[in-house]
């Protein structure tokens, strides 16, 4: 569907606007959809993308700072979404033995397998690019990295 249907808009002031208005559209489509597929596993996004990170820690303590600086939406509030995976026993925290200010985080035997349950399975997340072919896929991919660029 394009722009212009889905937010009943037939003009815009320029394609500046237009790219920018289609992008946080889009951003919102995607987040829905994301948050439809995480929520029967009983997670968000941001938490996946907790997990995630430390599974990629390879069962090394990581502290918060470590898990905030890798998240993918910056605006998360790290944590919180540690203690609500605490709560749900995918993690594990305790304080740093050389920093007692300091808290290390791992991922636990239960988050481990709700990852492998989820990589089974996320080929139902990817198909929101399936209608993309590989070299549309890589364009995009590239487009958006340089729209970033010097800005980050």
């Amino acid at each position: 569907m394009k722009i212009e249907d889905a937010i009943k808009q037939k003009q815009f002031k320029s394609l500046d606007q237009k790219l920018v208005i289609n992008l946080m559209y889009t951003l919102s489509w995607l987040t829905g959809e994301q948050h439809r597929y995480f929520k029967q596993y009983g997670i968000s996004s941001q938490q996946y993308n907790v997990l995630r990170i430390l599974k990629g820690q390879h069962g090394k303590p990581s502290s918060v700072g470590l898990i905030q600086d890798r998240m993918l939406d910056k605006n998360s509030n790290a944590s919180r979404l540690i203690e609500k995976l605490k709560l749900k026993n995918l993690v594990d925290r305790t304080a740093c033995p050389s920093d007692r200010r300091q808290v290390d985080v791992v991922i636990t035997e239960a988050g481990l397998q709700l990852l492998e349950e989820i990589n089974k399975s996320d080929k139902q997340l990817h198909q929101i690019t399936e209608n993309l072919s590989d070299e549309e896929k890589k364009l995009m991919s590239d487009l958006l990295d340089k729209l970033r660029e010097n800005k980050e």
